[in-house]
Parts: C-alpha cells; sequence; structure tokens
C-alpha cells in the first residue's frame, strides 16, 4: 500500500510540473535512448602507401631506454672483483693482498669462527634459503629467535627483521608517516632514509647537517603556523629522522639536543644505528647506550647487519605495538623473501659476542678509529678529513672542488688506484648526485676494523700521502 501511495503522488508531481520541466526531462530520457541503442560506425582506416611507411619509418627516432647512458670508463661499469674472503686483507685478482680499508665490517664478525660455525650448523638443518615472504612460510624459528634476541639486547618490546639492509628504513619510514605528515630530517642522511621519506609522500623539511639550532628554528616556525590553525596541527603528525653516526660525513650526531626537542615538540623519533650498532656504548648498543638516553626516548630504532654484525639484512626495535604494525605494512617485510636462516643463524651469535664482550670490542674499534683519525689529518694540503675522532668511518674530501664532480671522482679514482699500488685497498664514495635530496661533495671513504695494528694505520697514512702526492702534486 505504501508503495503504490509514493507511485501516486509521484505521478500527481509529475502532473503538476511546468510543461518547461516536462519537456526538458524528455529530452534528457530520449538523448539516454539514444546513446544505447545508436551503432556505433566503424573509423574509415586511413591506408598508406609503402613509400609513405618508409618515410615515417626513416623520420622516427625511439626514445632511448637510458635517457642519460654513463660513459663506458665510468667507474660503477668497472667494478673491482674480490677473490676469497673480504676480511683483514683483499685480494682484487693481482694476487697482491690488500690492506682492506673498504669493506664496512669494522668489529671483524665474518671472521670470527663462531661465526662461521654457526651459520654452517644452521646450513645443514635449514638449507641455504627461507624460499618465500615471512608471511608466506618464510619465517623459521631461527627468525624468530634472532628477533627475540635484539629486542631483549636493546631492551625493547619487540624485534622486525628485514632481509635487506637497505630495506630496512626504506620500508619503515612509510609504514608511518602518510602523506599530510611533516618529517624533519638531517640533510646529510644516507640515501636508503632518503628513498624512505619519498616513499612516505610526506613534506620533507631538511635542517642543516648535525645542526639541533636549526631544527629548533624551523620547528618555532612551524609553531607558529600551526598557532593560526589548531585544528589542522593537531591532525599533523611530526616526525624527526636521524642517524646515530651519519654514513655519508662519518658526524656522531647529537642526541641530547634533539631528544630536548622531541620533548619540546612531540616529535616522533626515528633512529637509523647502522653505523653506531656495535661500535659506540659501554654496551655496544649504539648512540643511545653512548648518551646513557633510554630507549623509551627513541619511537623506532632501525639498523643494518651488514656492517658492524658483519651480516647480512636489518632489524628494527621498538615498542610491541610500532613493532607489530610493520609485519602489516612493511613492504620490505611482507613482499621479500625472508633472511637466509642461516644468516639470521649467525646473528645471533653476533648478538651472543656482543653481550659477552661489547665493552671490550667498543673500545678497542674506537682506539683504532681515534688512531686512524689522528694519523690522517696531515695526509695533503689538499685534502681533509671529516667525521668524529670515534667514528670507524672516515672521508676524505679535496679542499677545493673544481667545480664539476665528475672530474672531482676522476681525480680521487686516480689516488684510489695509486693507493692499491702502495698495498691499501680504499673506495671512492658512490653517490646517485641526481637522486640525492643533498648530495655530499666526492670523497673516498675510510673504514676502521678493529683488528688494525699500529704499524698497520703507519701503512695507511704512508700509501694515501704518496698517493695524494703522485695525483694532486
Amino acid at each position: 500500500m505504501a508503495s503504490q501511495w509514493n507511485v501516486y503522488e509521484s505521478f500527481q508531481a509529475l502532473l503538476q510540473a511546468g510543461p518547461y520541466h516536462l519537456a526538458l526531462e524528455g529530452v534528457l530520457v530520449l538523448c539516454v535512448l539514444f546513446l544505447f541503442t545508436a551503432k556505433k560506425k566503424p573509423s574509415k582506416m586511413v591506408r598508406l602507401t609503402k613509400k609513405e611507411e618508409e618515410d615515417l619509418l626513416a623520420e622516427w627516432t625511439p626514445e632511448p631506454l637510458v635517457p642519460r647512458p654513463p660513459p663506458l670508463d665510468h667507474p660503477n661499469l668497472h667494478t673491482r672483483t674480490v677473490y676469497g674472503k673480504a676480511g683483514q686483507y683483499v685480494d682484487l685478482g693481482t694476487g697482491q693482498k690488500l690492506l682492506n680499508l673498504a669493506s664496512q665490517s669494522f668489529l671483524n664478525m665474518g671472521e670470527r669462527p663462531e661465526v662461521e660455525e654457526a651459520a654452517v650448523a644452521c646450513l645443514h638443518s635449514y638449507g641455504v634459503g627461507s624460499c618465500g615472504p615471512r608471511g608466506f612460510y618464510g619465517t623459521t624459528d631461527v627468525h624468530l629467535n634472532l628477533e627475540e634476541r635484539l629486542a631483549t639486547y636493546f631492551n625493547c618490546e619487540a624485534a622486525v627483521l628485514y632481509s635487506y639492509g637497505f630495506s630496512t628504513s626504506a620500508s619503515a619510514v612509510p609504514a608511518y608517516a602518510k602523506s599530510g605528515d611533516i618529517i624533519y630530517a638531517d640533510e646529510c642522511i644516507n640515501f636508503a632514509l632518503q628513498r624512505g621519506l619519498q616513499a612516505s609522500r610526506s613534506r620533507i623539511v631538511y635542517f642543516r647537517h648535525n645542526d639541533p639550532e636549526d631544527l629548533h628554528r624551523l620547528l618555532k616556525e612551524q609553531a607558529i603556523v600551526d598557532a593560526k590553525d589548531p585544528k589542522r596541527a593537531n591532525a599533523t603528525r611530526k616526525f624527526l629522522v636521524v642517524e646515530g653516526v651519519y654514513f655519508n660525513t662519518g658526524e656522531v650526531c647529537a642526541l641530547p639536543q634533539l631528544v630536548a626537542l622531541r620533548k619540546q615538540y612531540k616529535l616522533r623519533l626515528f633512529l637509523d644505528e647502522s653505523v653506531s650498532f656495535g661500535t659506540l656504548g659501554p654496551h655496544s648498543r649504539g648512540i643511545t647506550d653512548h648518551f646513557n638516553i633510554p630507549m623509551t626516548e627513541v619511537d623506532l630504532l632501525m639498523s643494518s647487519l651488514e656492517l658492524g654484525a658483519g651480516g647480512t639484512g636489518g632489524f628494527c626495535v621498538g615498542t610491541s605495538f610500532v613493532v607489530e604494525h610493520q609485519r602489516l605494512s612493511g613492504l620490505g617485510y611482507c613482499f621479500s623473501a625472508s633472511l637466509p636462516p642461516m644468516l639470521a643463524a649467525a646473528s645471533i651469535k653476533v648478538v651472543d659476542i656482543l653481550e659477552e664482550e661489547g665493552a671490550s670490542l667498543v673500545e678497542q674499534i674506537q682506539d683504532r678509529s681515534t688512531q686512524m683519525h689522528r694519523a690522517l689529518t696531515s695526509l695533503h694540503t689538499k685534502v681533509n678529513i671529516t667525521g668524529a675522532e670515534l667514528s670507524p668511518i672516515k672521508h676524505i674530501r679535496l679542499n677545493e672542488s673544481s667545480g664539476d664532480r665528475q672530474c672531482d671522482e676522476a681525480v680521487l679514482t686516480q689516488v684510489v688506484h695509486k693507493a692499491e699500488e702502495y698495498g691499501v685497498a680504499v673506495t671512492v664514495a658512490s653517490y646517485l648526485y641526481d637522486r640525492e635530496a643533498n648530495a655530499p661533495q666526492p670523497s673516498i671513504r675510510i673504514t676502521v676494523h678493529k683488528n688494525l695494528t699500529d704499524a698497520q694505520i703507519d701503512t695507511t697514512r704512508d700509501a694515501l700521502t704518496h698517493a695524494f702526492t703522485d695525483v694532486l702534486g
């Protein structure tokens, strides 16, 4: 009855409508019927003559697959090949053993026999790979044991393991920061973190390298803007992304000042400990351990297992709520094949070593880093060394740039080849200049490891001094 009454009312309303209204509705109905019933006529095909086809093909120039191909002599197209284990010495195929200051195994964990034995024992039980992402039969009890050990080691609730160091920070940051958020980041953060910032689609604000005062200035400016629109400000999340020791400069992060700003302006602090893990702090836990800052002051701690730990992969630690979110939103976790179990077993053994010997290992690597830094301070009048004395990463840069990055890199590459002739293997740091947010100046990167002797440090100084003199005069 109700439906009949509604139809009746609609019919009465239609009769009461004006003639122009009825005419317009009728036209619209006819147009709809025409569109549904009209048959589309096939378009008339234009046929070209054979000569016209040949002329068009002759005029057509295909787009190159690579818009700006590098020159054939680009050093990255001629990478040096390592023969045998890359340990304290390295063989590049010449038969000469070179002192290895290029590999980033600061603590020489890859040469520890107990680490190798743990990996081999796991290999016999689990094979060489897991053959799937963590959520698709790629999780083994070895992965879970490593995550539990890392969480306990850092005094956190939980940890999540990634199969590749680069994907750790590149996946973790966009798992939380989204469009509409603001990320404050040091202008010299490593490329993996930069990719994570780009993937987040947040507004990125870079502050001057390792300069809390400049960050404070930017935060005060944003506070003025927020005061004009409190509703929007309350809906905007703010993040702070820094490194414990900056990979591109070797500088130690001014973490105490940043933690103070985090509290004052309610920032979410994301910290990359890739270089500082195992090399800073009385318990070898990194920059938070170095400055005795509670882990509760850090919202997410990220680190690679490919530097101080001498393995492969990476991890994040924090509260269980923060970590578990990555198991659903971290692209590198969800879609990458999981870390081979034997490498996870090797990392478990590394954590065992750090728990037992962490204090002495940190003392050794910092002593060697300081000695190397002082030895390299007066290599040549045309170069300078950057990085903190305690940092295991040093960068040697030209005092005066030619203005052309490729020319500067070519000069430094000559120095690297000369250094090899004097028995030392170093490398020119690689940067993607067209993609870096704030590309550093070209540099030779020196990586220090704890087993260096005083004689080897002197050999490094003499080799680089001769190499710079031969190239720069």
